[in-house]
């Protein structure tokens, strides 16, 4: 008797034990029944603030885009897309002021030396009695092509390719030189400027050359 009562008792205690043990233990994969679902957190990528430069520019060098970084560091308002798209219409808005001779115009788009240039060349043009009939056919392409910061005064180098119909007149009215009919290329680099210590947003032109 007492041999039988330790076996059911022993029998009791594995039993139970071996029961417990076949249990599946909860993993920290796995969430128990009735648990509520909790999405895993996946990292998200770090915000880029709306006015920072990109990391990559199409067709702007690496030199290039470093000194773009720079001006965006400093100027919070910066932006490629924004300066390009600005440049462009600059560069029209510009080119039909000096055709129509337009000194107003002039003096609030470009720095003192570049505007003595084109008031001098429309000074000229008066004398003789000639007037262009300039057309912008199309701009073809607008590209950065260089970038400084010095101090405060950011400077960046854009080269416009566009068609240009162009036609002077005399006095008369007769036809000089060139044709509305046949545009010609042009390649211009504008450098445009801005103090970006300031609170005035808008670049000016600051220098002219032949791309």
């Amino acid at each position: 008797m007492i041999a039988a009562f330790l076996g059911l008792r022993l029998y009791s205690v594995l039993g139970r034990r071996a029961e417990h043990e076949e249990e599946p233990v909860p993993t920290r994969f796995e969430r128990s029944e009735g648990a509520a679902s909790r999405p895993i957190a996946q990292p998200q990528p770090e915000a880029r603030r709306p006015n920072e430069a990109q990391r990559e520019i199409p067709g702007v060098s690496a030199a290039v885009e470093g000194s773009l970084r720079q001006i965006a560091a400093v100027d919070r308002q910066f932006d490629v897309g924004q300066f390009t798209a600005g440049a462009r219409g600059a560069y029209r808005m510009i080119l039909e002021a000096f055709w129509r001779g337009d000194r107003e115009e002039l003096r609030s788009l470009c720095d003192d030396d570049v505007y003595a240039s084109f008031a001098a060349a429309i000074d000229a043009r008066e004398a003789n009695g000639e007037t262009l009939e300039n057309r912008l056919v199309r701009i073809e392409d607008v590209r950065i092509e260089g970038a400084t910061l010095h101090g405060s005064t950011a400077r960046i180098a854009v080269l416009f390719v566009a068609d240009v119909a162009a036609v002077t007149r005399d006095r008369d009215g007769n036809v000089i030189a060139g044709s509305l009919v046949d545009a010609i290329e042009a390649r211009d680099i504008w450098t445009f400027s801005r103090d970006v210590s300031s609170a005035d947003p808008d670049w000016v032109l600051d220098e002219t050359d032949e791309g």
